[in-house]
């Protein structure tokens, strides 16, 4: 969740690698995380997509990616997670 937002977990673990997948390009080429945006991948699971259309989808995809690491929602660690309290 992210804010009013809510997606699948296992659909934010996919744009996790997706974002993940795009650091490996060379290092002077790349854009910074805080402005990448994923909606060019082809592979972007459509629930996201009307995410695309906002100004902060930037901020939005960072910060769902972040609240897939480790798996901190499924041990409600962070923020993010819906249902935890």
């Amino acid at each position: 969740q992210d804010g009013d937002l809510k997606f699948p977990l296992e659909s934010v673990r996919k744009l996790k690698e997706l974002m993940d997948g795009n650091r490996h390009i060379n290092p002077r080429m790349m854009v910074p995380m805080a402005s990448y945006s994923p909606c060019q991948e082809k592979h972007l699971p459509e629930e996201f997509r009307p995410v695309c259309k906002r100004e902060d989808a930037p901020l939005i995809f960072r910060r769902l990616s972040l609240a897939a690491e480790d798996d901190l929602c499924e041990i409600c660690a962070n923020a993010a997670c819906a249902g935890c309290f």
